[in-house]
């Protein structure tokens, strides 16, 4: 009998997951809030180029950021002995041309990686020539597309080593392995995945400077897209190469904060923490006082658009060109035919920039394209063979994680390396309720004054254990789940942490995750650190607050919440991870999964290493 009352109150007033449906269900932020806000964090955390008054202090602080963005971006982890590796090259047959000749090439951009490439050479030499490097973007074809083709043999004829080499994930390389949302999976375990793509482009300069009649005076890069941003990227931070001409392949991160249908860019384009160091305008200035050339498209329906993209690079390279009293090797040109393209008026520039700054007062130099559509080659004629077993990136990562997590990393270990914040709290209560004997209250929560987390709390009155409840699907999915909690006698506090649910970001989530690790911080640590400030919270109002979360990725996050916050009590993941070398062996992307990419977790820490953190919480997983 003394059961049977016990249990009554509940009985009496058990509410359906229809009825707390409705209440998860009730809209809590803007529409919109979640990408405003996202917006604005990332815009305003990018940082800003200096004012300086002489070009002494400014190569000076240039210098510094090559050294910094080569250690503490490109070459971290297994990067550094990549690096120091033998640079092997192999030479395979030669194409016969028209006043030019096209030599075939392979070589090895880290151990086990092959690239092939294509050396255009002028079928005449004396002495020294110039020499342009063409870097491909996306282009499907690669190094066959019919206009890079034509630009090269262009260069050759003009007397110039034009050198074109397959980009990861295209043409000869177009594999899923090479996707390049797999750059991550390098990145997890604590090496990073963008120096593949930089000693690609470094170990191609090594190869045609290598050359006997290369002119070391006059090196270019030019490319398109990924090509620009392959142009931006090794022009700032090699000064081997002595003049550049993007072609809409970048901008800055505010404006790709501002323009996130257009310009937000892969993984590679959005490295982590490379915002830390410099933004893409600090990287455009860098090339000065070599000559510089933006080429951008009026009508362009990719990216990286003139009317936006420029202006903000202009201003900030002219500042810099200044010191050094060279503003005429700055320039940009305006393409207005349609799409994202590197047509022949563009093309037509670069050759005009290339004969005032390589070959002035030459009379001979021609301006206008040479027709060579005849010459053009199909794939399978410029194909180079591979090795079968060809790494790819999934390929490297998984070898690097054949031995992690390594030590025994320590809570203050796992709180580096997701780049934890101590959040400040302001609850607003919105909304609440009495129905049926349950209390339901609606709260947006302000945390570190720049996200709001909306959460549903609900449950019997004066309930002091209280469940933080989390969903992949959102907080609405778990509405019979919260019910059975509630009528069991527990409050339960149902929560959509960023990228989950009502907080998911409507327009390019993941890029803007990427964008937040490129600034420093890492999605993952953001989740955790809302969770905790929230159960700190709870904890403030006399309440015992435990983590229950249905999904992988809610999962993650709360595994390391409860790891690092006390205050959480315990904590059941339902449909978790069982090791992050799950991501590996299911070959997870960034594009799907941007939290699970947390560089150098597993170089320290796997799920029930991280678990172990929480002893005194006593996590366990429950599928």
């Amino acid at each position: 009998m003394r059961w049977l009352l016990t249990l009554l109150p509940f009985c009496l007033f058990a509410q359906s997951g229809d009825d707390v449906r409705k209440w998860l269900e009730r809209p809590l932020l803007d529409a919109k809030q979640p990408l405003d806000e996202v917006q604005v964090y990332t815009a305003s955390r990018v940082p800003v180029v200096p004012a300086f008054s002489s070009a002494l202090e400014w190569d000076r602080y240039a210098g510094g950021i090559r050294r910094q963005m080569l250690d503490k971006v490109v070459f971290r982890g297994e990067a550094r002995q990549w690096r120091r590796a033998e640079r092997r090259v192999e030479w395979l047959d030669t194409l016969p041309g028209q006043g030019y000749r096209v030599k075939k090439f392979r070589f090895e951009v880290v151990p086990g990686l092959w690239v092939p490439g294509l050396l255009y050479e002028p079928e005449q030499m004396t002495g020294k020539v110039p020499v342009v490097m063409n870097v491909n973007g996306h282009e499907k074809e690669g190094i066959s597309t019919p206009y890079i083709q034509m630009r090269c043999i262009n260069l050759a004829r003009r007397g110039m080593l034009a050198v074109n080499v397959e980009w990861l994930g295209r043409g000869q390389l177009s594999w899923d392995d090479f996707n390049h949302f797999r750059m991550n999976q390098i990145d997890l375990t604590g090496t990073s995945g963008l120096a593949v793509f930089y000693l690609e482009m470094e170990r191609t300069l090594d190869i045609v400077l290598g050359h006997e009649h290369a002119d070391l005076s006059r090196v270019a890069v030019t490319g398109l897209s990924g090509g620009g941003w392959q142009t931006t990227f090794i022009s700032a931070l090699d000064t081997r190469v002595k003049l550049s001409v993007p072609v809409a392949g970048h901008s800055s991160f505010v404006t790709r904060a501002q323009w996130p249908q257009l310009d937000m860019g892969d993984s590679e384009q959005t490295p982590t923490d490379m915002a830390t160091v410099a933004d893409y305008l600090h990287l455009s200035d860098m090339v000065a006082p070599r000559p510089l050339m933006f080429i951008n498209n009026a009508k362009d329906n990719c990216c990286f658009r003139a009317d936006y993209a420029v202006g903000p690079l202009l201003q900030s390279a002219r500042n810099i060109y200044a010191l050094y009293g060279a503003p005429d090797r700055l320039r940009y040109f305006i393409n207005f035919s349609e799409g994202h393209n590197y047509d022949q008026s563009s093309r037509e520039e670069l050759y005009r920039f290339l004969r005032d700054q390589f070959f002035p007062g030459n009379p001979d130099y021609p301006l206008k394209e040479i027709p060579v559509d005849s010459e053009v080659r199909t794939a399978a004629r410029l194909a180079s063979p591979l090795p079968e077993n060809n790494a790819t990136f999934h390929a490297l990562a998984t070898k690097l994680a054949r031995d992690l997590p390594r030590g025994e990393g320590t809570r203050d270990d796992l709180a580096r390396v997701v780049r934890i914040q101590q959040l400040s709290m302001d609850a607003r209560e919105v909304g609440r309720e009495t129905s049926g004997g349950m209390e339901v209250a609606w709260w947006r929560f302000r945390l570190g004054g720049s996200w709001t987390v909306p959460g549903v709390e609900t449950g019997p009155a004066g309930a002091r254990d209280i469940v933080i409840l989390l969903g992949d699907n959102g907080r609405a999915s778990l509405a019979d789940r919260a019910a059975a909690l509630a009528n069991g006698g527990k409050r339960v506090l149902a929560v959509d942490p960023f990228y989950v649910g009502e907080s998911r970001i409507t327009q390019r989530d993941a890029l803007f995750a990427m964008q937040i690790a490129a600034l420093g911080e890492r999605p993952l640590g953001l989740q955790a650190s809302q969770i905790t400030a929230i159960a700190r919270w709870l904890k403030g109002r006399g309440m015992r607050a435990t983590l229950e979360s249905h999904g992988r990725r809610t999962s993650l996050m709360s595994v390391v919440a409860a790891a690092l916050e006390p205050s959480i009590q315990g904590a059941t993941l339902h449909d978790s991870l069982r090791s992050l070398k799950q991501i590996l062996q299911e070959d997870l992307t960034a594009e799907k999964w941007p939290e699970f990419f947390c560089f150098g977790l597993l170089e320290k820490f796997d799920i029930p290493q991280i678990a172990a953190l929480g002893n005194h919480v006593g996590l366990r997983e429950a599928n």
